[in-house]
């Protein structure tokens, strides 16, 4: 005698749902047509685009890490390049290198008498400023004036030095520091490397304060 589908046992009720379950989910799937069928052929689209997507991925990580190793090089550049301005500036900046000079004199017990624009001189690369410098003081204080004007944060020589004692030279013009005993004129170039808008005059005089 056959049995009613209620009178079966809840076991096999669950049995028979689930397996009903499986069958619908796989007709959807497999049945075209169906919505579960669409979203399968989509959900195959998208992992076959998956695929190179993400070998383009992996390569990019590669320009991500070139990328940060350009900007540190960069930035370490960066750092360099001020260096490199202040040793030698775009700009000739004269009444600042005239101050730098003027401080390293007054700090070494030296009296600058004057300090006179020589024309500017071209190179490849950069211009070279000269200024010619005449100064007196103590021997030793003359010495460490001279490398004082190392120390500088800008680029300097120092050429053309032509010193003697106090007492072979005339200085009656200048009203000399106690315990002076050298006197000389030399010649003191920096340099820049932008090119001036207009040329510089041939001298221009400029007599620094002498100390008293």
């Amino acid at each position: 005698m056959a049995t009613s589908f209620k009178e079966w046992p809840w076991p096999l009720q669950a049995l028979f749902y689930l397996g009903l379950t499986v069958a619908v989910i796989a007709a959807g799937f497999y049945i075209p047509g169906l919505p579960l069928a669409s979203v399968r052929a989509q959900l195959q689209d998208a992992q076959k685009q998956e695929k190179p997507l993400e070998q383009e991925v992996a390569s990019l990580r590669v320009y991500k890490q070139r990328r940060v190793e350009l900007q540190s090089q960069m930035d370490a550049l960066q750092k360099q390049l001020a260096t490199l301005q202040t040793i030698v500036p775009e700009e000739k900046q004269v009444d600042q290198f005239m101050l730098m000079i003027q401080s390293a004199a007054v700090s070494s017990g030296v009296s600058l008498r004057r300090m006179t624009a020589k024309p500017v001189g071209t190179k490849p690369y950069y211009f070279e400023l000269p200024f010619e410098v005449q100064a007196d003081g103590p021997y030793f204080s003359v010495l460490d004036f001279f490398s004082r004007l190392g120390r500088l944060s800008r680029i300097i020589n120092v050429g053309d030095l032509k010193l003697e004692g106090i007492a072979k030279a005339n200085n009656a013009a200048f009203r000399l520091n106690p315990g002076a005993s050298v006197t000389g004129i030399f010649t003191i170039t920096t340099f820049f490397t932008k090119a001036a808008d207009a040329p510089a005059p041939a001298t221009t005089p400029t007599a620094a304060p002498a100390k008293r």
